[in-house]
């Protein structure tokens, strides 16, 4: 087996930048070329000038386009206006839905009750595009913006790791002395850095957006008391109360698992969530403010947004009632919270995480027919089902006259299953 790198902080030519941003808590580490997951927004690039200063060495950009919106358009220009020669902007986004949200939908994953998982799954790609991107390029280090409160570190490096062992990784929120938002907007505005504002002319909240989702930390949703400022939060979803007063009625077209279609038009996967996160958020669908268990120990309050995502996880679920036996079903959601907590805590990449969506995509090949639903004010309500692969049969469940069940045949079904209850009973 590989023998596993060994790193010793020692002092680089570039340490003389770490005055530029308190003294360093770690010493920076010699490295040529470094790969940093640049989004444009405020503390990647922060991260980016604090590299140069710090480092000394070649920062190679690389921005996944994942469908998050308007920041991408200046991402490139950040890029080279910090001096930046090598930059990657990649449209990832149908690898994403296909490969990333779909497998992860297919387990219907939902993490403690109520998040899909919108940031979680995007990691694992971001990752698995960085260290590709390394090879390309002969780099030696990839860098990314997570906090060391939060989850992404431990996903993105989790990722690193299990793509490239040896890899060395720069987490800078782990080493400089920015250590608050305060902090990092004073280090912006020194450096001639672009400070976004919100609609008060503030710095935002800390942002994450993709195709599946937006989410939203910081500021006053860091009490878990306070109600969200709706207003100058919500991206993609309008608050229910503000939505139409008519029902939209929708249909959606699954094949083996995945949605194909949304009222009999086919489109890519990353079309088709992309029309449904419309139509969710034109609805007021798919907005949760949830305190969650972080992996690294402590609660986290957020708002998420997910209209597409909140609709297929339902139509999806109307769709396996029809069509998949019982014990399928049931096994198939006994995997689900491990799996979604695998997702979540960053371990894609993980041989059981595999093994487990093997037996999920076997389950899901029946999973075809059409879903008919209403989106009503924040409501996802279901209509009507069907299916080529159907298991109901209209023929046993009727309350009429009927020849091919007796009901008899359930005494002695409820006699077996009792048995233990009476014996039990029976000793007391």
């Amino acid at each position: 087996m590989r023998a596993l790198k060994r790193y010793t902080p020692i002092e680089s030519a570039g340490n003389r930048g770490l005055e530029s941003a308190g003294k360093g808590r770690v010493m920076a580490r010699k490295v040529k070329k470094i790969v940093l997951a640049y989004s444009g927004g405020l503390d990647t690039s922060v991260i980016l000038k604090w590299l140069q200063d710090v480092y000394a060495c070649t920062v190679v950009t690389f921005t996944a386009d994942l469908g998050q919106g308007a920041e991408l358009e200046d991402a490139h220009h950040k890029a080279e206006m910090m001096g930046i020669k090598e930059i990657f902007v990649d449209d990832l986004r149908e690898e994403f839905v296909r490969d990333y949200v779909f497998p992860m939908f297919r387990a219907n994953a939902i993490y403690e009750g109520s998040y899909l998982l919108g940031t979680s799954i995007a990691r694992p790609l971001i990752a698995k595009r960085q260290i590709e991107i390394v090879e390309e390029t002969g780099a030696d280090a990839v860098s990314h913006g997570a906090t060391g409160k939060g989850n992404d570190q431990v996903r993105f490096e989790l990722s690193y790791y299990a793509l490239k062992p040896d890899i060395e990784i720069i987490a800078p929120w782990r080493e400089w002395e920015l250590s608050s938002r305060s902090k990092l907007v004073a280090y912006a505005e020194k450096h001639q850095i672009p400070v976004p504002k919100d609609k008060r002319g503030e710095p935002p909240f800390s942002q994450d957006a993709n195709l599946l989702h937006v989410s939203s930390e910081g500021k006053l949703l860091e009490d878990p008391w306070l109600e969200p400022d709706w207003d100058n939060i919500l991206s993609r979803v309008i608050p229910p109360w503000k939505a139409p007063d008519t029902p939209c009625e929708i249909t959606i077209d699954f094949e083996a698992g995945d949605p194909v279609a949304i009222n009999s038009e086919k489109l890519k996967p990353a079309e088709l969530l992309a029309r449904l996160n419309t139509l969710g958020g034109e609805n007021g669908i798919g907005t949760i403010d949830i305190v969650e268990n972080r992996f690294v120990g402590m609660k986290s309050r957020g708002v998420y947004e997910t209209p597409g995502g909140t609709i297929l996880f339902h139509a999806r679920r109307a769709m396996e009632s029809l069509t998949l036996d019982k014990g399928a079903m049931h096994t198939k959601d006994e995997l689900m919270p491990k799996y979604a907590e695998m997702v979540y805590n960053g371990f894609w990449f993980a041989p059981e995480r595999e093994m487990m969506q093997v037996a999920i995509d076997r389950a899901s090949l029946p999973v075809t027919g059409t879903v008919r639903m209403k989106l009503y004010k924040g409501n996802t309500i279901i209509t009507g089902r069907k299916s080529p692969n159907s298991l109901y049969s209209q023929d046993i469940v009727t309350f009429e006259d009927d020849d091919v069940y007796d009901q008899i045949d359930a005494k002695g079904f409820i006699k077996l299953n009792a048995l233990r209850l009476r014996l039990r009973k029976n000793l007391d």
